[in-house]
């Protein structure tokens, strides 16, 4: 029951999941779902920080998996009209997981609002998710800390090579840095999906976490 649950729970995470990767070797180990990130930490004309552009893009075999019944007017190619409601579906399941993306500024946390301005697009056989994240609060202060990952490490997120992270109206005096997670490939390989089921690791995926870390003196 544990394992159809987690299951469906990922299915509605993105709309479309693919099932093979727990049903059909229980033993195979994390993660299932790959996506390439970029993101863009956005302030308002006050100094305050007020949410995360996302996009991520899905591996190639989760993005034809997912792409599947959608009806389009010219085969192989997908409008974003065309794409709305997969998109809706995405944003919506999102919600349970905390978006991926956590939030710290002067070392409380901070919550995030639902997304807006959402929409997928399909390129070169890639299905790439545009969101915004707004805070609920926008918030002003001189330390902010970012983490993306997925905490059950169902997903990895991998940033892009180039322009990872970009800020977009922060103040000039502030300061970008941005570490990419250790290398824990050969950890999660000895792991089975039993390993997860079990609860023992919920919260494995934190030393896979994307670290972006803003100074503003």
């Amino acid at each position: 029951m544990l394992r159809l649950r987690l299951a469906m729970t990922k299915l509605l995470l993105f709309g479309a999941l693919v099932t093979w990767a727990l049903g059909s070797n229980p033993a195979q180990a994390h993660p299932h779902v790959w996506v390439t990130a970029t993101s863009q930490l956005v302030y308002g004309p006050d100094g305050a920080f007020t949410g995360v552009q996302h996009s991520w893009a899905f591996d190639d075999m989760f993005s034809t998996y997912a792409l599947q019944g959608i009806e389009t007017k010219q085969k192989g190619v997908y409008t974003r009209e065309e794409l709305a409601p997969l998109a809706q579906t995405n944003v919506e399941s999102l919600k349970e997981f905390a978006y991926f993306t956590f939030a710290k500024a002067n070392g409380k946390k901070q919550k995030f609002a639902e997304p807006v301005d959402y929409y997928l697009e399909q390129k070169d056989g890639v299905l790439t998710l545009h969101f915004f994240l707004p805070l609920k609060t926008p918030v002003k202060s001189p330390d902010l800390a970012v983490e993306v990952f997925d905490p059950t490490y169902f997903i990895d997120f991998s940033f892009a090579d180039k322009d990872p992270v970009t800020l977009k109206g922060a103040p000039a005096s502030c300061k970008l840095d941005f570490q990419r997670p250790n290398d824990g490939t050969a950890n999660a390989q000895r792991m089975s999906e039993d390993n997860f089921l079990s609860g023992d690791n919920s919260n494995y995926g934190a030393m896979f976490a994307n670290k972006i870390a803003v100074s503003c003196p």
